[in-house]
């Protein structure tokens, strides 16, 4: 069996863990607000690459992991980055009608629900993340820390941030360097996020650490311009949402700025880059290496 095919078949069965753990840590519809937690499946269980949480989890086996601890944060994790998509799509941002090939939450359930319901996703990511104490409470402190990270690259010094100065500035051209700032915590801050996680619950050191959001951060930055490519060159099928948005959107992107070829390199570059440092850490993780390598050159 050829290493692409195997990993395609890993990577299969590892998202179906994902989506089995995020089932299991969503909360029971009941109750009269039953509504909000049918909005939350709904958009939680869209499909999608699962990207953040297998990171983590990679990461964290990276640095020797092996128990339960990791999963309530990497259902966290993807509730951060639903919500942010619930939110992303609204009428008032991005006005998208179609996210992975299905509708967007408010087309369905209305914009105040949609409105709701990222901001009940947001909410319960860190309710899930808490229940790490109860599994491990000898470890309360570095399980302190991986919430800390949590709540910070969610924040206004993270992803939040970034959409901050994402929909400032939209509708005229802006610097690359905003733009690297855009990306770098738009994108690049959530990224970080889960693979620091993963290596601060598998007892990475903090210079582990260090090297491991460097490598993450320079992975969100080829897997947005992969984006900028994918927005100018995909099709809506293939892609699952509207293409040229960036276009209709008047946004600057790396396309915009340096043309398709020289978008291509920086990708290139960028990842080379991450798989070098990835290499430089103690121990190894073929399959971390090559998910790395398949985001970049993704085509959806």
């Amino acid at each position: 069996m050829s290493l692409n095919l195997d990993f395609k078949v890993q990577k299969e069965q590892k998202v179906r863990e994902i989506e089995d753990s995020l089932q299991n840590y969503l909360p029971k519809q009941k109750g009269y607000q039953k509504i909000i937690m049918e909005a939350m499946g709904y958009s939680l269980l869209a499909g999608g690459k699962r990207l953040r949480p297998m990171l983590m989890k990679e990461t964290y086996t990276l640095f020797g992991g092996h128990s339960k601890v990791i999963e309530p944060f990497m259902a966290a994790i993807e509730m951060v980055h639903t919500y942010s998509l619930v939110h992303d799509d609204l009428p008032a941002m991005d006005n998208d009608e179609y996210r992975r090939g299905r509708k967007t939450t408010h087309v369905v359930y209305g914009e105040d629900m949609a409105i709701l319901a990222g901001d009940a996703l947001l909410n319960y990511a860190f309710e899930t993340a808490v229940k790490a104490f109860v599994l491990e409470p000898e470890d309360s402190l570095t399980i302190g820390n991986a919430i800390r990270v949590l709540g910070e690259k969610a924040g206004i010094y993270g992803m939040l941030g970034g959409q901050v100065i994402d929909v400032k500035e939209t509708g005229h051209a802006v610097s690359k360097d905003v733009l690297d700032t855009i990306y770098e915590l738009k994108t690049g801050a959530l990224i970080e996020a889960a693979m620091m996680i993963g290596a601060i619950l598998g007892g990475a050191s903090q210079e582990e650490v260090k090297t491991v959001e460097r490598i993450a951060s320079l992975v969100g930055l080829a897997f947005q311009v992969q984006d900028d490519i994918l927005d100018v060159t995909s099709t809506q099928e293939e892609l699952g949402k509207p293409i040229h948005s960036d276009e209709k959107n008047e946004k600057t992107t790396y396309v915009t700025l340096l043309g398709i070829d020289d978008a291509k390199k920086v990708v290139e570059e960028k990842s080379e880059e991450a798989i070098s440092l990835l290499r430089t850490l103690p121990n190894e993780n073929p399959y971390l290496e090559e998910l790395l390598m398949e985001l970049i050159h993704r085509k959806k």
